[in-house]
């Protein structure tokens, strides 16, 4: 028998209790069910009322958990609207696909005058041959003679609508008893639905909150430092925000391990400069966890990297990702900026892009000034570069796209990393910022990377 996939698209705008109680239906009569937010969509401008960073983590806080649930954030990455016939297409060869729709896009199929047969792209032929899942609607009743031919009804009627939520969002009404706790806590903390424009950082509580703790035992001082912890924390599936104890790097594995929980991290840095923890002394000042902090959503990377053989992957970044020399001989790369070519010719050792957060790392090494973690910016940045001559860097607004590409892949071959891990040798690296993928960092609120930043730049 092959696996069963219901296919349920939806903007999720947001994601309420109803959809969480439809989704665990479909785990019960499928075998795997694809969770897929919709992207910017011509006849639902509501779509694109909250950016979709936020809506992707909303999904991933709302469905992430649920078992035999998988949440599919392509359309946000990719900013389209995928039809249910390409889903058709995109999932068929991995087992039996059933698409999931309300009673209300069935109403008069007898007659040929559904939505999905009036409305929908291949509608017609759609109706026909594809499978789907029919969810009961508050106020429409199911007429079997209007069932697709082939149907299966979903016994289960969930009350409840995002409009709805939204609107009372809007008026400041309780919303309680329709969201995820960890999905309003986050709408609260960004403003979502209520600000025109959401925020990226928040000032709030980690008090009584639970947290999982990740931190190296075989490291003494990390060892010191969670010690007061040890008996407070709880298993990953039920806390509230992830404590790090390490260095930036321990920071960086906890994020590339967990960003789709959507779960905070909070850092205690057991390494030198820490900008993406905390100093144990702002810890240790207070109770564990902190009462007083500041919550900020820092971007992430999307990253495309096209290999020897033609074949092509992507991957999420925090900090950076770069291209360097994969022999002894200086790497050639032609440098393309929102599609016009910049540099024709890079001669160096490499080339890299970094986040604003990730900008105090390798980027700084390479001589490009460093950038407050929550500016709305990211830098291009060459690696001992011999031509042209005096090109260091460059700042790129936050819509910006790149491409580094080898121009001599055979002689001169340039192998591919992404926050220090290895991706092998490859031809090319696209990159932008993800409309996807985004963590959240907590500091104290006495926290001051501002300072940390200037102790660098003037050498302090």
């Amino acid at each position: 028998m092959p696996k069963s996939i219901a296919i349920f698209g939806g903007s999720f705008n947001p994601p309420g209790n109803h959809h969480t109680a439809i989704a665990r239906r479909l785990a019960e009569m499928f075998d795997e069910v694809r969770v897929i937010p919709c992207g910017p969509r011509p006849d639902k401008p509501v779509t694109g009322s909250v950016p979709s960073v936020y809506r992707a983590a909303l999904a991933d806080i709302v469905f992430g958990g649920l078992p035999k649930v998988v949440v599919d954030l392509s359309d946000f990455e990719q900013e389209t609207f995928t039809r249910s016939h390409e889903l058709q297409t995109r999932f068929e060869t991995q087992g039996e696909v059933w698409h999931v729709v309300g009673a209300d896009l069935i109403a008069g199929g007898a007659r040929g005058e559904s939505q999905i047969q009036r409305t929908w792209a291949r509608g017609v032929e759609f109706w026909q041959k594809a499978n789907f899942a029919v969810l009961r609607r508050p106020g429409y009743e199911v007429d079997v003679r209007d069932l697709p031919p082939h149907a299966r009804e979903v016994d289960l009627m969930a009350e409840g609508a995002s409009t709805v939520i939204r609107e009372r969002l809007r008026s400041g009404q309780s919303v309680v008893e329709m969201l995820h706790p960890h999905a309003l806590a986050y709408i609260e903390r960004y403003g979502l639905y209520r600000a025109p424009i959401p925020g990226n950082w928040a000032r709030g509580t980690l008090e009584d909150a639970k947290f999982f703790l990740q931190a190296d035992g075989a490291n003494p001082k990390v060892r010191e430092l969670s010690t007061a912890l040890d008996s407070g924390h709880v298993p990953a599936s039920e806390a509230d925000f992830i404590s790090v104890v390490g260095g930036d790097g321990a920071m960086l594995r906890s994020i590339r391990e967990h960003w789709r929980a959507r779960l905070p991290f909070f850092g205690i840095n057991a390494g030198h400069l820490g900008f993406l923890l905390n100093a144990p002394e702002q810890v240790n000042a207070r109770a564990f966890p902190p009462s007083d902090v500041i919550f900020r959503q820092l971007p992430m990377l999307f990253l495309e990297f096209e290999d020897e053989n033609g074949g092509k992957h992507t991957a999420h970044g925090f900090n950076d990702a770069w291209l360097e020399r994969a022999t002894s001989q200086s790497a050639w790369l032609e440098i393309t900026v929102n599609n016009v070519r910049r540099i024709p010719k890079l001669v160096s050792d490499g080339a890299l892009v970094a986040t604003a957060a990730g900008s105090t790392a390798y980027a700084r090494s390479m001589g490009a000034s460093p950038l407050l973690a929550d500016t709305p910016a990211w830098l291009l940045v060459g690696s001992n570069v011999l031509e042209p001559a005096h090109w260091r860097s460059a700042l790129l607004s936050p819509d910006t796209t790149v491409e580094i590409r080898s121009l001599d892949p055979q002689n001169r071959p340039v192998q591919a990393f992404v926050d220090g891990l290895s991706m092998g040798r490859v031809v090319a690296l696209h990159a932008r910022l993800s409309r996807a993928a985004a963590a959240e960092l907590v500091f104290c609120a006495s926290h001051d990377m501002a300072e940390k930043i200037a102790a660098i730049q003037f050498g302090a």
